[in-house]
């Protein structure tokens, strides 16, 4: 027989991506009394990698605590990005309930139907939450009907899409379970929220009969006892000190033992002696437990199905510097090193692969996505790394014998005079529109499904034709057969044909050819990109030839030379640039893009041998 505990709740805040999942969180912190009065403690305070402040975003999962009427709530906040999918997998196996916000202008977008259908398929019951209806565009009814749409799409049964719905200003820490368009918000806190969070999340049940089982859900560490293994304990007690059955992925079992046990409490993991069914807890004393193993009693051992997230569905590859300037600013160049990274990394993040390539300083790295892999090439170069990274591909499928790719759906929102230009460009990157809606506000939304290679490199030019306007989202859809060719870039790009400093004389001749990415004084070296062509073809051109000194002199000849502004690609913007026979140098200082093979020799060479 099943028993509840009431004395806990385990919930998990899903949305898009800037929909308001983290502030949602900071305002139930302040007003729980996580925090004493005065203390000094950064907005957004569940962000804290610096990553995840640069940008914006959240990308790794993370659970805190806060207590509301002699309850513990234990809330997990989940990422956004479907790129980071798999921390979103992860985060619902802890909770019996979500919170799916969503933000009272922007309405459901692909990101809101990607969480959503992971908490459907868990069966976990919803709670919507409107936020930002201060907005001045804020347009509440259409989007609750729009959610009921999106639920009616996913195939959610009849107990799912009868969910309660609460109104929030997350920003100001107000919430009510009712809205009049004409009045402000009522109430002052978020006790409406926290009450029907208490009334209608279901508390965690487990058999008092059952002996131990808690499953590994998610991977930390601490200078001081090494590995953590963050779990939700299904069944039993669990013990400091206690001799533990480790049920490993590989199917065999070892004993272990708890070595240090901790509860969270607001943002601090605090000491406990014992835990119970339906708490979530971090274990330190097993050095090798992995996401998706069981803690379990040792006369007893019942392990849980382990964890399985959905595919990946691009790829990029990861080397060693070979450029002729390798080692100045990293300290590890190694393949050994960027190997043994690389398999730290696929320990705790269970949506990456790697796999080895013919060369055997190579290797390639799958993931969800674009962002996915720009931020572990990010991660990995902040910590000292020199790399050479590929560009980056889908990753095929053989379903029915027939080559198949994956397909994203694509949600775009332009003001109406950039309609047509959205439109040309995804047609000509193979995209379907689905749906176009005119708010009657100046802005279009259209939804495409389009071949997730048409979306490499497609939002930088989307922004640029629509004048920085544009919004952009993509979810994976499903996976469809090969849609043919398309080409996502039709410039060719200036190389360097030599080693040098790039003079201002030189670049000044040449920025009449296409825009540079290169300014004066910087090191290049043959193979290097330094620019993008204006035409088609690429150009091999001198960027360090100096002017030649004449007994001619005129007092305005050298005044008036003028260079535009260079362009700085960041990381994101080189790996949506490069073509198949390009890549991206990576250092801790730098990112420049290269040809793979940098003598100009030896790349027409390849040519000729390519048309026999």
């Amino acid at each position: 027989m099943l028993v509840a505990r009431d004395d806990i709740r385990n919930v998990a805040i899903v949305a898009h991506v800037d929909h308001g999942k983290t502030t949602l969180v900071d305002a139930m912190l302040w007003q729980s009394g996580a925090f004493r009065v005065g203390q000094d403690v950064a907005t957004r305070v569940m962000d804290s990698m610096d990553l995840e402040r640069e940008k914006g975003i959240t990308i790794l999962a993370k659970n805190t605590s806060l207590r509301y009427r002699d309850v513990k709530l234990n809330i997990i906040d989940t990422p956004g990005h479907a790129d980071f999918g798999g921390e979103v997998e992860r985060g619902l196996t802890m909770v019996d309930g979500v919170l799916l916000l969503v933000d009272a202008s922007e309405g459901p977008l692909p990101q809101t139907r990607f969480v959503l259908r992971k908490a459907l398929e868990a069966k976990l019951p919803v709670i919507l939450v409107v936020n930002k209806v201060d907005r001045p565009d804020a347009r509440v009814a259409e989007i609750v009907d729009e959610v009921y749409e999106l639920f009616l799409d996913l195939d959610a049964d009849e107990h799912q899409i009868d969910f309660p719905i609460v109104y929030c200003n997350a920003k100001a820490g107000v919430a009510s379970l009712h809205y009049d368009p004409d009045e402000p918000l009522q109430g002052t806190t978020l006790a409406p929220l926290l009450d029907l969070l208490l009334e209608r999340i279901p508390a965690p049940v487990y058999d008092p009969e059952h002996p131990l089982q808690a499953l590994v859900t998610n991977l930390d560490a601490s200078p001081y006892v090494g590995r953590l293994a963050i779990c939700r304990v299904r069944h039993g007690n669990i013990r400091k000190g206690q001799q533990i059955a480790w049920c490993r992925a590989d199917g065999s079992i070892q004993k272990a033992q708890v070595a240090e046990l901790y509860v969270t409490d607001a943002l601090d993991r605090v000491d406990a002696p014992e835990a119970g069914p339906g708490e979530i807890i971090a274990v330190a004393g097993i050095a090798e437990v992995t996401i998706g193993e069981t803690l379990a009693d040792p006369g007893d051992p019942r392990p849980l199905p382990v964890i399985t997230v959905d595919e990946p569905a691009m790829s990029i590859t990861i080397g060693v510097n070979t450029s002729p300037i390798a080692g100045k600013d990293g300290d590890k160049i190694t393949a050994r090193q960027i190997k043994a990274r690389l398999d730290q990394e696929l320990i705790g993040n269970v949506s990456l692969r790697v796999c080895d390539t013919a060369r055997p300083d190579t290797y390639e790295v799958q993931g969800r996505g674009e962002l996915q892999l720009a931020v572990l090439v990010e991660m990995m170069r902040r910590e000292g790394f020199e790399l050479t990274v590929g560009q980056p591909h889908v990753v095929e499928r053989e379903i029915d014998g027939k080559r198949n790719e994956p397909v994203e759906r694509l949600s775009v929102d332009v003001p109406d005079e950039h309609v047509g230009t959205v439109t040309q460009l995804l047609a000509a990157r193979k995209g379907r529109m689905e749906h176009m809606i005119n708010h009657g506000t100046g802005w279009v939304r259209m939804d495409y499904l389009v071949p997730a290679r048409g979306l490499i490199g497609f939002r930088t030019e989307f922004l640029t034709e629509t004048r920085g306007t544009g919004i952009m989202h993509h979810v994976f859809e499903r996976w469809e057969p090969w849609a043919g060719e398309i080409l996502t870039r039709t410039s060719g790009v200036l190389v360097a044909d030599r080693k040098g400093e790039t003079v201002t004389f030189s670049l000044f001749t040449l920025q009449e050819r296409g825009s540079l990415f290169v300014g004066p004084g910087e090191e290049v070296y043959e193979g290097m990109i330094i620019g993008e062509n204006a035409r088609a073809e690429d150009l091999d051109v001198n960027p360090v030839k100096e002017k030649h000194l004449t007994n001619m002199r005129s007092s305005t000849s050298d005044v008036l030379v003028r260079l535009d502004a260079h362009r700085k690609l960041t990381l994101d913007e080189a790996l949506e640039f490069v073509r198949e026979d390009e890549a991206v140098e990576v250092t801790p200082e730098s990112v420049r893009m290269r040809k793979v093979v940098l003598s100009k020799v030896d790349r027409l060479k390849a040519v000729r041998q390519a048309r026999k």
